[in-house]
């Protein structure tokens, strides 16, 4: 038999082929798809490849072997910024062009969400200078070297070359950094003094440390000490070439970004809200929308959080009178409990491992209470580890890490175990239920098991949700019977106080014109928190205005919408088919969240 033609013809046909396929991918990857669904994935990776430290912290593409950009940093530069708003537009345009009654019910859904999160965005492009990326809290510096050290994958010996050229790129994302620092100036916007001074110290404590002790080189040897498949010679080679890089790269960086912030403190306010900013009200305005998406206005925040300080301070008052202290406020009541030493743990090393030890008791208690509340509940691999130290000083008191959806890095809530007198014992289950289980770790894991979806449902980041979720749990937690010692649940209503008095400061702040130390004093008196605690929180809210406004407002949502399924319902009313319901369909704006929750009663209803 001749084969001749028949490969002749295979060939042909493999190139042409080939060609389509060619001009498929060009044509998804520039236009708009003809499928909506590989739009949805379009976008997702559009996104993420112009933003390297996302793509590693989310770990997506790592699970088809894709480590192109683990050797890169994100770009900090205006021309990416304004690149990254015109692909929002275009992308929003793009959305618009498909026949939304046209798509699945599924389908509706993902494109509801994503027009949101992009509208939002681009309603936010005119306040593109107005934010401040260099800060003590969660900005640069400290967060480079967070991703570094948290989040860059070790497991071998690419990994580590990687890890190198990170080191080296610190140089070029700081000179990013210092375009956008002076584009915000020359649009009158700089961070408040006191912002700029904290984030000098951590500056200055960096360039104080030598190489050989400085977090990005132990930490770096450290991890290739445990990889059997790096060789002792070549572990040698690479902690020299990572020395190497400090030296030449990252040391020179921070010097060169602690002048150009010196010379912005020479000229910076020491204090002030965004509405001191150019059309800062506006400003802040849109970031309550931003946050709690809602449509709530700045008087109509600082007014509910008047309301639910008042609330939660009766029901405090009552627990505390039970115990014996009905003297002073609430606030200094609180501090005087905290005080008791059978409540705290030793402030040394004992101390604190026999903390993070019964943190990871109570994470398995819940998890172990779960069917009670919830439905397929997906696996659980939830550890606790203490927050990174070089980030203890100005961090939460805690915080949750949901790993990546390829489960290279699991799920871990992360404890600031700086000073142990500000983890008071009663405190304890709130904060797991918060940040672990069944808060944002639950949810963070029934978002990434989610199926049928386009990848970015189960990453969208809606604060509102997310944060009103990990409030809702601490109170479900304690309807559960998981909180029955009185002094717990007086932890849990100190964070429900701290969470209700933030719509207060935090709109007191942006546009009350409140300064720093009424700011202090007002939470101070009213959870009789650490003061340490509390500047940190209050410096929180000066640097991310209106995130802290979603944790109540989201969860008065969640509420209001379980106490309407349940009177609509009456003894149909399941809640563990309400939470299938909250936790189905991943992080959603409150409205989208509302609407499918009343399509889910009728269909209850109708059962």
């Amino acid at each position: 038999m001749n084969l001749k033609p028949l490969l002749k013809w295979t060939a042909a046909g493999l190139g042409t082929v080939v060609v389509l396929l060619v001009a498929f991918g060009v044509h998804t990857w520039y236009f708009r798809p003809l499928s909506i669904d590989l739009f949805f994935e379009r976008v997702f990776v559009q996104f993420l490849l112009r933003e390297p430290e996302t793509l590693s912290q989310v770990g997506v593409l790592h699970q088809v072997g894709y480590r192109g950009l683990d050797d890169e940093l994100g770009d900090l530069s205006p021309e990416h910024a304004e690149d990254l708003a015109r692909l929002i537009r275009r992308d929003l345009e793009q959305l618009h062009g498909y026949d939304r009654a046209k798509l699945s019910e599924s389908q509706q859904l993902s494109y509801d969400v994503l027009n949101w999160f992009l509208q939002d965005l681009a309603d936010g492009e005119r306040w593109l200078y107005h934010d401040y990326p260099v800060n003590h809290v969660f900005g640069e510096p400290n967060a480079t070297l967070e991703f570094m050290v948290r989040i860059h994958p070790l497991d071998d010996a690419e990994d580590a070359r990687n890890y190198i050229a990170r080191l080296r790129a610190i140089r070029e994302k700081f000179a990013g950094l210092t375009e956008g620092l002076r584009a915000r100036e020359s649009k009158g916007v700089t961070a408040p003094g006191f912002v700029i001074d904290r984030v000098l110290e951590q500056i200055h404590t960096f360039l104080a440390t030598p190489p050989e002790q400085n977090v990005l080189l132990t930490h770096f040897n450290e991890r290739l000490g445990r990889l059997r498949s790096v060789s002792p010679e070549e572990r040698d080679f690479l902690v020299a070439s990572a020395r190497e890089a400090l030296d030449e790269a990252a040391y020179p960086a921070f010097r060169d970004l602690s002048t150009v912030l010196t010379k912005q403190r020479e000229k910076a306010q020491n204090e002030f809200g965004v509405s001191a900013l150019p059309q800062g009200e506006a400003y802040y305005d849109y970031l309550i929308r931003h946050h709690t998406t809602t449509s709530l206005n700045a008087r109509q925040v600082h007014e509910l959080g008047l309301r639910e300080v008042a609330r939660v301070e009766q029901e405090m008052d009552r627990l505390l009178r039970d115990r014996g202290l009905s003297e002073g406020t609430v606030g200094a009541r609180m501090a005087r409990l905290s005080s008791d030493p059978t409540l705290q743990y030793t402030n040394d090393d004992a101390g604190r491992e026999q903390c993070l030890a019964d943190y990871q008791r109570l994470m398995d208690e819940m998890i172990g209470a779960l069917p009670r509340a919830f439905v397929g509940v997906p696996n659980l691999p939830v550890h606790v580890a203490r927050m990174p130290s070089f980030n203890e000083t100005n961090a939460t008191v805690a915080y949750a890490d949901f790993g990546t959806l390829d489960g290279s890095r699991p799920p871990t809530f992360f404890v600031n175990l700086r000073d142990m007198n500000a983890q008071p014992k009663f405190s304890m289950r709130t904060l797991t239920y918060h940040e672990g289980v069944p808060g944002h770790l639950l949810q963070g894991a029934f978002a990434t098991a989610l199926t049928g979806v386009p990848t970015f449902r189960k990453v969208v980041p809606f604060t509102a949700y997310s944060e009103g979720w990990g409030l809702y749990a601490e109170r479900l937690a304690w309807e559960l019977g998981l909180e029955n010692d009185p002094v717990d649940n007086l932890g849990r209503l100190q964070m429900e106080m701290l969470r209700a008095a933030r719509l207060v400061v935090d709109s007191g702040i942006h546009h009350e014109h409140w300064s720093r130390d009424q700011s202090i004093e007002y939470l101070i008196e009213k959870t009789g928190r650490p003061r340490d605690d509390v500047v940190s929180e209050v410096e929180r809210y000066f640097v991310m205005p209106g995130q802290a406004l979603a944790y109540l407002v989201g969860m008065q949502k969640i509420l209001d919408l379980r106490t309407a399924a349940r009177e609509r319902l009456g003894e149909k009313f399941d809640l563990r088919e309400f939470h299938r319901a909250m936790l189905n369909d991943g992080a959603l704006p409150l409205s989208t969240l509302e609407a499918r929750t009343n399509a889910w009663v009728i269909r209850a209803a109708d059962n």
